[in-house]
């Protein structure tokens, strides 16, 4: 056997460091590259370091914070809305948001998933459908129930979390959906007062950060960076107990009388401001899962209709301003019809001679147009647009509009005849009680206003004035005649109360054409001797049978004029407790 070539080498004498096993056979340079490449490599992680402390400190602290802090958004409380007496109309309640970490939620058992299913109201399906997502957050379901989320959370299942925020409550429901509206998810006004006040009630939200976990939980609180500032509340000029007594009369004639829909308006005359507002069809506020087109309509300001002979009082007192007439002028209206040029007006039956007031009381198409081709169509006009006929309520709401009074230069003499009873015109239900405050506050208008009136209570607010006071009582006295048991709105009379109006009765315009369908209308105020408030009432497509303002309408004016007085304790001013109501009523003009 032979021995190793060290051994060997070692038992001849030859030193170990000489070893010929130990002999380099590679050259030097390379033990010196490698030597120069570890000494680079060293300089270069060196210099990262410097660099990633040095220079790049705070780009690295904002990535290793996004990995676990979050900044949470704290909401603000909206404004509370009320009506002038602080009944509450609109109000927060707290609920939450369930929100899902995807990928986490999916590892969970399937019974627990199926569980959250029912909780959520929601099929497996769409569960896992909304589960499906390449982000890693989603809503599940917004604005649920405390009750329901302590379900939900009881559950342990990973990556679910819930976020305050706040739905809205409407404890008036449909009587006052039109005037407050609702909000949506998110908490931003869609309709109403929710909508024109949105910057109001909204306030603005707050911030705060916090550290999470993995799985999404909170486990320290950092700090707040901007507190929450609630909303403002809202008071609104609407007064409750008459809300409810207009809705429900409008609601009761809108069946007896099988219309198609309905609205109705109810104004202090001394304040403008609006003490009522409704429409049907309606809807109610908290359950919007089933709404249409109709329902969502606030008929009272977005439809515009052709006002009937609730215009006539407006020609006659231009008229009476004018000088051209006195109430006790007479017209002849005799045979009952009227040609100017080839068309041809009527009065509903043949009245004969008849004095102005006359023509108010028994609505003469006959009489108010011979009256009004005694003016210049230019003095009509401006008689029109300055009680706010032809343009937008100034008052903020959404929804508004300005109603049509075309340009004078185009009229011709029929259309001028027309116009002087309500024909050829149109206007917002809105339009038309506000214009009619120029009778009851003796020749001036006041603003209209949606928001109560600070100061004392009922002070007379300063108004234009567009008529003189003894032209303002002289049209007030012919309409007081008009709502008596001769005129054509007896069944408009009030118990204890003097009462005067005017009756409309306009055909419908369907594809650019009239159609035997109709809108009735009553326009009037009360008590006459110092008036109070003014209502205007208006039922779309009446087919019951009766289809004139002073069968359909008047009487919705008399029912909540009579419980609408009583609850703001105004004094009775007549000692005449029987009404007197002819037996077949009359019937007025188109």
């Amino acid at each position: 056997m032979s021995r190793p070539a060290s051994r060997t080498a070692a038992a001849r004498g030859v030193p170990f460091s000489t070893s010929p096993v130990l002999k380099m056979s590679l050259p030097a340079w390379r033990s010196k590259l490698v030597l120069f490449v570890l000494f680079a490599s060293f300089l270069t992680l060196v210099g990262r370091a410097l660099w990633l402390q040095g220079m790049s400190t705070e780009f690295l602290q904002k990535q290793g914070a996004s990995r676990y802090e979050r900044t949470l958004e704290l909401p603000a409380t909206r404004g509370k809305i009320t009506d002038r007496d602080g009944h509450v109309l609109a109000s927060s309640v707290p609920v939450k948001a369930v929100w899902a970490i995807p990928d986490d939620v999916l590892q969970a058992p399937a019974e627990k998933l199926r569980s959250l299913a029912s909780l959520l109201e929601m099929s497996e399906g769409d569960l896992r459908k909304k589960l499906d997502s390449d982000r890693g957050f989603v809503y599940l379901k917004r604005q649920v129930e405390p009750e329901v989320t302590d379900k939900i959370l009881a559950l342990g299942i990973d990556g679910i979390q819930t976020r305050k925020e706040y739905k809205r409550f409407y404890p008036e429901g449909e009587v006052m959906a039109h005037v407050v509206g609702f909000t949506n998810v998110e908490d931003v006004g869609q309709e109403g007062m929710e909508l024109a006040s949105q910057k109001t009630l909204v306030g603005k939200t707050g911030s705060r950060r916090v550290i999470r976990d993995r799985l999404g939980r909170i486990v320290e609180d950092v700090g707040s960076i901007r507190e929450p500032h609630d909303g403002k509340d809202l008071a609104l000029s609407i007064d409750s107990k008459i809300q409810y007594i207009a809705y429900s009369q409008l609601k009761a004639a809108v069946d007896l009388n099988k219309a198609k829909a309905g609205g109705i308006v109810v104004l202090d005359a001394r304040t403008g401001e609006i003490l009522a507002l409704a429409n049907l069809p309606s809807y109610n506020p908290n359950d919007r899962r089933i709404l249409t087109g109709a329902q969502l309509r606030n008929r009272v300001l977005t439809d515009t209709f052709e006002p009937g002979s609730t215009m006539k009082p407006f020609t006659i007192a231009l008229a009476l301003e004018t000088k051209r007439i006195t109430p006790e002028t007479t017209v002849q209206t005799a045979p009952g019809r009227l040609t100017i040029g080839t068309a041809t007006i009527g009065d509903a039956h043949p009245l004969g001679l008849l004095t102005i007031s006359q023509i108010i009381e028994k609505s003469s198409n006959i009489g108010t147009a011979k009256i009004a081709l005694q003016m210049q169509p230019q003095e009509m006009w401006e008689m029109f647009t300055s009680v706010g006929f032809g343009q937008q309520p100034k008052f903020s709401f959404p929804g508004r509009v300005a109603g049509r009074v075309r340009p004078f230069k185009s009229w011709r003499p029929i259309e001028q005849a027309t116009m002087s009873y309500g024909h050829g015109i149109s206007v917002s239900l809105m339009q038309l009680a506000h214009a009619y405050m120029i009778f009851a506050r003796n020749g001036e208008i006041a603003p209209l206003s949606l928001e109560k009136i600070a100061g004392q209570p009922n002070r007379q607010v300063p108004g234009q004035r567009i008529i003189s006071e003894k032209t303002a009582l002289q049209i007030r006295a012919m309409l007081e005649a008009a709502a008596g048991p001769n005129g054509t709105a007896p069944k408009a009379q009030v118990p204890g109360y003097r009462v005067a109006g005017k009756t409309g009765t306009a055909y419908k315009i369907v594809d650019g054409k009239y159609v035997r369908k109709y809108v009735s209308s009553f326009v009037g105020f009360a008590p006459v001797s110092a008036p109070r408030i003014i209502i205007a009432v208006m039922l779309d497509e009446p087919s019951n049978g009766s289809h004139f303002g002073g069968g359909v309408a008047a009487p919705v004016f008399s029912a909540v004029a009579a419980s609408a007085l009583r609850a703001l304790n105004v004094r009775p001013d007549s000692s005449v407790t029987n009404i007197i109501i002819p037996a077949d009523g009359i019937a007025e003009s188109m």
